[in-house]
């Protein structure tokens, strides 16, 4: 035998072995940082979106809340989507794991994380606006739908919105194909022309995050539920649209 023998192995043996299994990342580093990061990137992106619109000045119509969310979510994504994904919405999880964007084990604890960040942002809101202008916005709840006729036009509009802010994040940062240095970005720009689009119908809610904080600060629940189901169904749609667009397994980035 040419090698040394180390034992039962040869040198060269051990040296090929230690370069097949690099260093596994630390717990801390693989499952709580990224909770952490959904956590705190929801709370600012939500604090932001709900402050926009307690204070939204009189003229702006929903320019002025369109503006504030996209910005504060592409600034969030840039900022801190290194470390979980940059997802702050549970439907956008929901995607991101059909898709294989996200480990199915990390579910539940980011969607747990999202809606925390949800409460602690509408609550920041809360506490820093006037009382007149927060109790005249609801809390930045979601307030358009009022009756059952508008239900079939918010469920589809939230099913749309929803999806294309999806696509946008599964095709502009996750499939390795197609993504781009400028996603974060361009979710913003998503979430801004959503909002200016069907701002009107439904609210633009796209993200039941942001529907739960300030529904539960502001103990509003009317229709809450709308904002429930559409996001979560378009999540549903866009991880079966994309996986039938894009079938081959190596075509894909996966996350773990």
């Amino acid at each position: 035998m040419t090698d040394v023998e180390f034992g039962r192995m040869s040198v060269k043996e051990m040296e090929m072995e230690g370069k097949s299994s690099p260093p596994q990342p630390h717990w801390f580093e693989q499952y709580v940082q990224p909770c952490i990061g959904e956590l705190v990137g929801s709370a600012f992106f939500i604090f932001i979106g709900c402050a926009s619109v307690i204070e939204n000045s009189d003229g702006t119509g929903r320019l002025q809340p369109a503006l504030a969310h996209g910005l504060a979510l592409g600034l969030t994504i840039a900022v801190l989507g290194n470390i979980s994904g940059g997802h702050y919405n549970p439907a956008v999880s929901l995607g991101a794991w059909l898709v294989g964007g996200l480990n199915m084990v990390m579910v539940i604890p980011y969607w747990i994380s999202q809606l925390c960040g949800g409460l602690i942002g509408a609550g920041l809101a809360k506490v820093m606006t006037v009382w007149e202008r927060y109790d005249n916005a609801t809390g930045a709840a979601f307030t358009s739908v009022t009756s059952d006729d508008q239900i079939p036009a918010a469920l589809v509009g939230e099913i749309v919105m929803t999806m294309f802010l999806v696509m946008t994040v599964c095709m502009g940062a996750i499939n390795e194909k197609t993504k781009t240095p400028l996603a974060p970005f361009c979710i913003g720009f998503t979430v801004t022309a959503d909002i200016l689009a069907g701002g009107a119908v439904s609210g633009g809610c796209m993200n039941p995050a942001r529907a739960f904080g300030p529904a539960l600060v502001a103990n509003y629940w009317d229709y809450h539920w709308v904002y429930w189901v559409g996001p979560m169904v378009a999540g549903l749609l866009v991880g079966a649209l994309i996986r039938t667009l894009i079938g081959d397994k190596k075509t894909r980035i996966l996350l773990k």
